[in-house]
C-alpha cells in the first residue's frame, strides 16, 4: 500500500525522488519505496525529510511512534519506546484508567501529565474511590541529590522549580481517602508508573531530559522477573520519602 499522505505533501511542494533524495542524502530509490511501498526510513532519516516537507513526521510515517516489540529478552517486557516523547499522554492515562488496585508514581516531577491531562487528580480520585490504592512519590525541591540532577540537565534550568509546581498539582490529592502523597530525595534513576500489573519505566541518562529518555512497558508475567526489580525500587524509594500533609 503506497504512503499517500507523503505522496500528497511531495506532490504539493513539487519535490521529486531524485530532490529529495538529494536533500536527505539518500538514494533516490529509497524516497521512492518510502511513496509506492509505504517503506519507513531511519528515524534520522525520517525527521529530516519532514522537516524539509514542513509536515509532522508521524503524521508521514505514522509507525515511528509505534513501540518496538522486545524479542529474545525478559518476557515481562512488552515494549520499547526510543524516548519519553514517542508516547502520546493518553498511553499513561489509559494505564491508569485501567487500574483496579495499585497505582503507583515515582519521579522527579513529570509535569507533562498535568499539563497535558488537566484531569489527572480526578481521575486519581475516581480511582481511589473504586478500591485503588494511590502512592505518588515527587521530588523534594531542596533535596542536594534533586538539585545535583538538575545540574546535570543540558537544558539549562533546574529541575527544583518543576518539583514544587508538580507538588502544588497533586497538593489537594493530600486529603483524598486511598491517595497518599511523598516527597523523596534519592538519587532517581528511572522514573516510574505503575498501574496494576503493568508498569512504564521512564530511564533516566545522564545530562538529558527524561522526555529524550527511552521508555520500557513491562508487564508482569512471573515472579522475580523485571517488573518485581522496578516494584521493589518504587517501595524502598517510598520507604525513605516524607509524607506530605494536607
Amino acid at each position: 500500500m503506497p504512503n499517500e499522505r507523503l505522496r500528497a505533501v511531495m506532490a504539493a511542494g513539487g519535490w521529486t525522488y531524485e530532490a529529495l533524495a538529494a536533500k536527505t542524502e539518500v538514494d533516490p530509490k529509497s524516497v521512492e519505496r518510502w511513496v509506492n511501498l509505504n517503506r519507513v526510513p531511519r528515524r534520522t532519516t525520517a525527521l529530516r525529510a519532514a522537516e524539509i516537507l514542513g509536515e509532522d513526521v508521524h503524521a508521514l510515517w505514522p509507525a515511528i511512534r509505534q513501540p518496538r516489540k522486545a524479542r529474545g529478552v525478559s518476557p515481562d517486557l512488552e515494549a520499547l519506546y526510543t524516548q519519553r516523547a514517542d508516547l502520546p499522554v493518553s498511553v499513561f492515562i489509559d494505564l491508569f484508567q485501567q487500574a483496579r488496585h495499585r497505582i503507583d508514581v515515582l519521579v522527579y516531577a513529570a509535569v507533562f501529565l498535568h499539563e497535558a491531562y488537566p484531569r489527572l487528580n480526578t481521575l486519581l480520585t475516581e480511582r481511589a474511590a473504586e478500591g485503588c490504592t494511590v502512592r505518588i512519590a515527587v521530588g523534594d525541591a531542596d533535596s542536594p541529590n534533586v538539585q545535583q540532577r538538575g545540574q546535570e540537565e543540558r537544558y539549562g534550568h533546574g529541575i527544583d522549580s518543576r518539583c514544587r509546581l508538580a507538588l502544588m498539582h497533586y497538593q489537594p490529592l493530600a486529603n483524598t481517602s486511598g491517595v497518599e502523597l511523598r516527597t523523596h530525595g534519592t538519587t532517581l534513576y528511572n522514573s516510574l508508573y505503575r498501574a496494576d500489573d503493568q508498569m512504564l519505566v521512564n530511564t533516566h541518562v545522564w545530562g538529558v531530559n527524561a522526555y529524550a529518555a527511552p521508555v520500557w512497558h513491562l508487564r508482569r508475567s512471573a515472579e522475580g522477573g523485571m517488573f518485581d526489580t522496578y516494584a521493589a525500587s518504587f517501595d524502598a524509594v517510598w520507604d525513605t520519602a516524607r509524607p506530605v500533609e494536607g
